[in-house]
């Protein structure tokens, strides 16, 4: 289950996303999710969907590591389902003592579901195809007009990109942590939920040490190196926009033009 947490990974590349500049992929996946949670119809959910097999495609991430991505995801998005399923007030289909099931409640579980799924796989091809530091730096120029009323900009960019990098580490130390206990004679595996939950609180103590140490090491290391945050900071890459970068947000903008009238039309 761990292995399948892949938020916070880069895998290189040299498609046509990984070249974008990081700026435009963090607009355009703010415009997705957007316009994801606009659409509440079919055809506007279908035109969404296939926004993102096209992003997909030409990212060329493979499918089966983002549907691996989603496995952590199946009782939240169960959960989240079966409320939506019972609690939804309609004309019941389907009815047993004080459980009524609506053509409404269905509607909504299968929507959200999807709004969920899509998020999510939305996000993960931001990290997938963009490095910590790019996504760093596109950040904090996105961020920059904040700094007139004294919002750190840098330090909250450096925050967002440290803990998403620091999520694979975190889960493999987790891992490595399990396989050491286990070989001790722990077991993670077997009972009902309540048990495996009970089973699993040897793994924070030494899992919140590994933490601070980490954290304590990546201290000491930025104030050897003489960092003060983003006062006077200087890049080695600097972002720039070109064509591909227009021609992306264009189509972000005619993607949203085109989903909004579809709302509005009543589609």
């Amino acid at each position: 289950m761990l292995r399948d947490i892949t938020l916070g990974q880069y895998f290189p590349g040299n498609t046509i996303i990984h070249r974008l500049d990081p700026r435009t992929k963090i607009l355009i996946v703010g415009v997705y999710l957007v316009v994801l949670f606009t659409a509440n119809s079919v055809i506007s959910m279908a035109v969404v969907a296939g926004f993102l097999v096209l992003a997909i495609a030409l990212s060329n991430v493979k499918l089966r590591l983002l549907i691996r991505g989603l496995r952590p995801l199946v009782i939240i998005l169960g959960v989240t389902g079966l409320l939506n399923l019972f609690l939804t007030p309609g004309e019941p289909i389907f009815s047993i003592w004080i459980i009524h099931i609506a053509a409404e409640g269905i509607y909504r579980a299968v929507f959200l579901a999807l709004r969920i799924v899509m998020m999510v796989m939305g996000t993960f091809i931001l990290t997938y195809t963009t490095s910590p530091m790019p996504l760093t730096d596109g950040l904090e120029r996105l961020m920059g007009p904040l700094k007139r009323i004294r919002v750190p900009v840098h330090e909250l960019a450096m925050i967002m990109s440290m803990a998403l990098r620091f999520i694979p580490t975190l889960i493999e130390e987790t891992d490595k942590i399990m396989s050491a206990q286990k070989a001790r004679g722990a077991d993670f595996e077997t009972g009902n939920i309540l048990k495996r939950a009970k089973a699993l609180i040897p793994l924070l103590i030494p899992l919140f040490i590994s933490a601070f140490r980490r954290a304590d090491e990546l201290a000491v290391a930025m104030e050897s190196r003489c960092y003060h945050g983003g006062e006077g900071r200087t890049r080695m890459r600097t972002l720039t926009f070109g064509r591909r970068d227009v021609i992306a947000g264009l189509a972000g903008i005619g993607f949203l033009a085109a989903v909004f009238s579809l709302v509005v039309l009543g589609l």
